[in-house]
């Protein structure tokens, strides 16, 4: 198992983190963003949806940026392809968030370094959706 799914941090975020920020969501069903969004409320999660459009979604406002959010964020939880992804970690330890989340397929190993030498939690390369199925 890599170091970016280890089980406390995924532990960590599922169980005691509540609210999640979820680069690049939109309005739109058809994507994943919305499907985990949506199962993150299912959960007891409030999520903030972060996209340049600012949409409400989910009943939730969206803001433009991480650094716009008016309050704090437990998870930054980043829908980016991995070579765009890094900058939203960087972000996520720039507001204080106390981890962060790369969805499936989502690696980036050097962000990875960083943001946890700064000491947040980082998952990579896995889904909240996947996670809460293999606990049952």
């Amino acid at each position: 198992m890599a170091d970016w799914q280890d089980p406390e941090w995924v532990r960590f975020m599922l169980d005691d983190c509540e609210t999640w920020a979820v680069v690049g969501l939109s309005g739109d069903p058809g994507r994943t963003a919305y499907s985990i969004a949506s199962l993150l409320q299912q959960r007891g999660k409030r999520i903030v949806p972060v996209h340049p459009s600012a949409p409400t979604v989910l009943g939730e406002q969206g803001y433009p940026s991480l650094a716009d959010i008016p309050f704090p964020v437990d998870v930054v939880d980043g829908f980016r392809r991995s070579e765009a992804a890094g900058e939203f970690a960087d972000q996520a330890v720039a507001i204080g968030a106390k981890g962060v989340w790369f969805q499936l397929g989502v690696v980036d190993e050097e962000a990875f370094a960083r943001t946890t030498q700064a000491g947040v939690a980082m998952v990579m390369d896995t889904c909240p959706a996947i996670e809460w199925r293999k606990r049952g």
